[in-house]
């Protein structure tokens, strides 16, 4: 089992939804984040005030996915959905899972995805 973690731009994330549910990807997790890398901050103008914005809004996606065929398929999908071709795209994390429980059932490993 291979877990996929991307931040991506805000903007994108309807993109990237699309693509994953074209390619047979079911479920996932967004969450609202807030960070930087190469990109840094950028200043911004407000009522004539420049100010610094440190941390960069964007977008974490994580999904579990059953086999690295899947993830390589995932990656794929959101790779090219979510490029702009601009500094600040994202980046796409997979690691490995050891174990799943689904709570309400009991299910592990694959059938509890």
């Amino acid at each position: 089992m291979k877990k996929i973690e991307a931040i991506i731009k805000p903007f994108k994330l309807e993109d990237v939804k699309e693509a994953l549910v074209a390619a047979g990807i079911e479920g996932m997790t967004v969450s609202e984040v807030k960070g930087y890398g190469r990109q840094q901050g950028h200043s911004e103008l407000y009522r004539g005030a420049e100010y610094v914005v440190e941390f960069i809004p964007k977008i974490k996606i994580e999904i579990i996915v059953s086999s690295q065929e899947y993830a390589d398929i995932a990656v794929k999908a959101i790779g090219e959905s979510a490029k702009t071709g601009k500094i600040g795209d994202g980046k796409i994390f997979v690691s490995s899972i050891d174990s799943v429980l689904r709570i309400r059932t009991g299910e592990e490993d694959t059938d509890a995805i």
